[in-house]
């Protein structure tokens, strides 16, 4: 089992894997899967498998910078937001790095233009590994 390792309820984390070097992440034990902010999703096949284009905004704030993104589909799955609407969205799975730490996690893909966060972490993701401490930000460094 991984050691465990705390952070606040806001910290930087990277997605190399999908040239994202650094984005500001909600740390939110409420919501049991990680998402990321994506428009312009469009299915492709790439040797046979489903893969996704998808563009981003990775910078909270600016609708100008964009990142262009592929990445292979793991699945996809009806999520319930914290509104209760549901979605069906595409299930990638992506290298995440927060502090000196780095493991797989499975994020859905959805429009999050209209939210503070481009991402939010998910307890999924966190599991076993990571202690939140709801009263700090940025405990990983900035």
């Amino acid at each position: 089992m991984a050691e465990q390792f705390q952070v606040g309820w806001r910290e930087w984390l990277a997605l190399p894997e999908l040239g994202l070097d650094r984005i500001k992440a909600k740390i939110d034990t409420g919501a049991r899967t990680s998402c990321l902010h994506a428009f312009e999703v469009t299915p492709f096949k790439k040797n046979g498998e489903q893969w996704v284009e998808f563009w981003i905004h990775p910078h909270q704030n600016d609708t100008e910078t964009t990142l262009r993104c592929e990445a292979k589909v793991k699945d996809s799955r009806v999520v319930t937001d914290s509104g209760g609407h549901r979605e069906r969205r595409f299930v990638i799975e992506s290298m995440l790095e927060i502090a000196d730490h780095r493991w797989p996690i499975e994020i859905t893909l959805t429009n999050r233009d209209s939210m503070k966060f481009r991402m939010l972490l998910g307890r999924t993701a966190m599991n076993g590994r990571i202690i939140v401490d709801p009263a700090a930000s940025f405990l990983t460094g900035q």
